[in-house]
């Protein structure tokens, strides 16, 4: 694999390493975003904007919308360009109240699922706790805090075979009894799961108010391969296109165009929430915009007949040992380049014109398209595409990576893909795309 490559897929690694929850990815981008210079702006504050910048809004510390104003920026001419990923990922959320007793004095955690996981993936891991806090400081301000154990603190183990003689058989997991990872073997009591908070938070037990907080994958994001052809690491679903996302649009300038990088929570638990895609967030963010550069609301709603939004979402590879899974025509594979995705059900929001845009982009920036579709006798996911399209409608193309076992909690996907999505989102970022009823200019 050429260096570039498996440089950036060690980058891809630092970055999911620093970003076991929703929160700490939306802080991780907020913090590049601030290297290369944008301003952030609280949705609370008057928003005044300056042709040639850049800047970004936060919800819930979860969901994150940057923008670029254009140096030439015309009310009655321009469009916005749009890339979108998401930073949540299925894994196992702990309840405000977190033990359960076990035999033994053993100590558990009492967790719920989150998101649609494969569940036996999460077995015989070392596991650490992640997430938000609130808490009321000494001054009596209520405030959110971000923690993650730097060691492993759960395990969730398996029963053994000679107890479960039919587990290869497959197994239907209970979420309420085999999946509770061990907290303590009798040394804790309690109790100890708060402190512990509290401990990472910096306070005391009695200024907890509020937790959002998840039981994460510890285990190492690595390039591997003899080779160096794979990266596998926890939450690559979306990580991996939110990381693509971001750098591409920090790297890149568009003269007329506002161009813009959402990247939202909770698409795994379908989006509706005040922070997810189906939300209000990005349509105040492009009302405010068009507000702060002057142009009045027929000029926002001709704006977004000329917009074009690239929805970013890993998809599934053909799996090696089981390609009867998949459509014999439609398959994609590992570092075969960036997918675009199309489901009849509309599920996906892609459709002939969207999809000749986007290709003769990648065309042009020597970037190889692949193309995904379901199995028809199987049922696929859906995307946060045609659920942003609800709040902002704008001719959308549902795109991914193509990676293997999807929601894992240890995902594997290609040294080569994550450039291949980042230089097909500069080459989109960078163009003066403009769409006229059905047809377009790059």
């Amino acid at each position: 694999m050429p260096d570039d490559d498996i440089r950036l897929s060690q980058e891809l690694c630092s970055f999911i390493a620093k970003s076991p929850t929703a929160f700490h990815a939306a802080n991780e981008m907020a913090r590049m975003l601030d290297k290369a210079g944008l301003t952030r702006l609280r949705e609370g504050e008057r928003w005044e904007l300056v042709q040639g910048k850049g800047y970004y809004t936060m919800r819930n510390d979860s969901s994150i919308v940057a923008w670029k104003v254009p140096e030439h920026f015309e009310a009655d001419s321009y469009a916005f360009q749009f890339a979108a990923a998401h930073t949540d990922s299925p894994m196992f959320k702990v309840k405000h109240v977190p033990e359960l007793a076990g035999p033994c004095e053993t100590l558990r955690l009492d967790v719920e699922g989150y998101g649609g996981m494969l569940d036996a993936s999460w077995l015989d891991r070392p596991l650490g706790i992640a997430g938000r806090v609130v808490v009321r400081t000494s001054d009596g301000h209520i405030e959110s805090r971000l923690i993650a154990s730097e060691r492993e603190v759960a395990l969730i183990p398996n029963v053994a075979i000679h107890q479960r003689r039919d587990a290869n058989k497959g197994f239907p997991y209970d979420h309420q009894v085999d999946l509770l990872p061990l907290f303590s073997a009798g040394k804790l009591a309690k109790g100890s799961f708060d402190a512990m908070v509290a401990e990472l938070a910096g306070v005391d037990v009695s200024q907890l108010l509020g937790k959002d907080l998840f039981v994460v994958n510890r285990t190492e994001p690595r390039v591997w391969g003899w080779a160096s052809e794979f990266v596998s690491a926890p939450r690559l679903d979306d990580l991996q296109c939110a990381f693509a996302g971001v750098n591409a649009f920090v790297a890149s300038e568009n003269p007329s165009s506002v161009t813009v990088f959402a990247c939202f929570d909770n698409e795994e638990v379908g989006s509706g929430t005040r922070q997810g895609a189906w939300s209000t967030m990005l349509r105040d963010a492009l009302v405010r915009i068009n507000a702060a550069l002057g142009g009045s609301d027929e000029q926002y709603l001709r704006a977004l007949t000329r917009s074009f939004m690239v929805s970013c979402d890993n998809g599934h590879a053909v799996h090696p040992n089981h390609p009867e899974l998949f459509d014999a025509s439609n398959g994609a594979h590992i570092n075969g380049g960036v997918i675009v995705k199309e489901v009849a059900s509309q599920k996906y929001a892609t459709d002939a014109f969207t999809r000749a845009l986007f290709t003769a982009i990648c065309n042009d920036a020597g970037v190889p398209v692949q193309t995904f579709a379901n199995h028809s006798a199987s049922a696929g996911g859906s995307t946060l595409g045609n659920l942003s399209g609800r709040q902002v409608s704008v001719a959308t193309v549902d795109v991914g990576l193509a990676q293997l076992a999807m929601h894992s909690s240890y995902e594997t996907a290609g040294v080569l893909d994550t450039g291949y999505l980042m230089h097909a989102l500069q080459a989109f970022y960078a163009c003066e795309l403009r769409i006229n009823e059905g047809s377009a200019t790059l």
